[in-house]
């Protein structure tokens, strides 16, 4: 039997050095993660979580001093206007008045005249005018001209809160002026748009479908909701009243439109003393275009004149027809004040520039008879 008389073997120390370098790393592990939960939790206080110092500004510029001033100075006339539908309750059949659409305006005097468009507040059964500061008015409709897409509110606001915008003119106006547009665009009350004048003479059509001439072209960012508000120049003064837009998308797209305000002007004191606007006209009533141009003729034709009218003191007569139908003799207005006419809207942009008591000469063709005639221009559209 043999004896294995070696000894074990010894068992190895731990090394101290290793246990030190594991101790230093668990307590740097430590200090990382400390750090960051307090940079996390917002203690941490180092060099770069201190604010800036600020870079000094220096005054602005002209430019912006100015348009600042302006709108200081006009942003207390433009009006936020709420269009109202009333709504009945099914059992108690409670009326309440709601929100059917918003728009912009402006303050005309201090007696409580409101200006907006008419397609602001068509369709609604009541308006609504909100001030610059902030207190809401309700509106009466004193009158409309649809022609001209003009509406006339009346609210009864103390004269410290209505303050007169400035009116200018729009028979000098040139392409390139600048121009500053205040409204709600998208219910944002008090918005400042800037621009320049785009093009001037432009027409568009109106709600009632007549055409509106001698319109405002203008780069001026106008959207829904800033229909009604004022265009201003650099002065200040009321240019125009924003109407509409061409837009694919019915967004802004850098064509809008601006009634002149010269043509306000003339409309709005017509509606507040009357309530309505006078219209000078003819004195007759039209065959629609489309049937005109069926007959394959070129003009406006007249069906009705008006006994005691200006056509009718003039000798414009109504179509003559046979027992069966057959036009025998019809007047055809071709030509007015020398300007050819062609259509309806050709004839209206002709009568726009005239008022009540002017005399226009009309050119008719009578059969195979061609007829220079004066006539005098009567309100019409009572």
């Amino acid at each position: 039997m043999e004896l294995n008389l070696s000894c074990p073997p010894e068992k190895k120390k731990p090394d101290s050095g290793n246990r030190l370098t594991v101790l230093l790393l668990v307590l740097v592990a430590i200090v990382i993660l400390f750090q960051t939960s307090l940079w996390i939790s917002g203690f941490y206080t180092g060099p770069s979580a201190l604010p800036r110092a600020i870079t000094p500004r220096g005054d602005l510029a002209l430019e912006e001093k100015t348009t600042i001033e302006l709108f200081q100075k006009v942003s207390p006339s433009a009006v936020y206007i709420t269009s109202l539908t009333v709504q009945r309750e099914w059992f108690s059949l409670k009326a309440t008045a709601i929100p059917r659409g918003t728009g912009s305006g402006f303050v005309w005097d201090d007696q409580g005249t409101i200006i907006t468009n008419f397609h602001v507040i068509s369709g609604g059964q009541g308006a609504q005018v909100t001030l610059s500061d902030q207190s809401s008015w309700p509106a009466q409709v004193v009158g409309v001209e649809p022609d001209k897409d003009l509406a006339v509110l009346h609210i009864d606001a103390p004269r410290e809160l209505l303050k007169p915008i400035a009116l200018g003119t729009s028979n000098n106006l040139l392409v390139g002026q600048k121009v500053f547009v205040i409204g709600n665009p998208f219910g944002l009350d008090q918005t400042l748009t800037t621009g320049v004048i785009s093009g001037l003479g432009r027409e568009i059509q109106s709600e009632s479908g007549r055409p509106i001439a001698g319109v405002i072209q203008t780069d001026a960012a106008i959207n829904p909701g800033n229909s009604g508000g004022p265009m201003l120049d650099s002065a200040g003064r009321l240019i125009g009243i924003n109407t509409a837009i061409v837009s694919p998308s019915g967004a802004y797209a850098g064509v809008g439109f601006a009634v002149p305000v010269d043509v306000v002007n003339r409309v709005v004191p017509q509606i507040v003393k009357y309530g309505r606007a006078k219209k000078a006209g003819l004195g007759i009533t039209m065959v629609d275009d489309n049937v005109v141009r069926r007959l394959g003729v070129a003009g406006v034709l007249v069906y009705q004149v008006i006994p005691g009218s200006g056509a009718h003191k003039a000798g414009i007569e109504p179509p003559r027809i046979d027992q069966r139908g057959r036009i025998l003799q019809a007047d055809l207005i071709v030509a007015c004040d020398k300007v050819p006419v062609k259509t309806q809207n050709d004839l209206f942009r002709v009568l726009d520039q005239y008022d009540i008591g002017d005399t226009v000469q009309v050119q008719i063709q009578r059969n195979s008879e061609t007829i220079d005639m004066n006539v005098v221009l009567q309100e019409i559209g009572e």
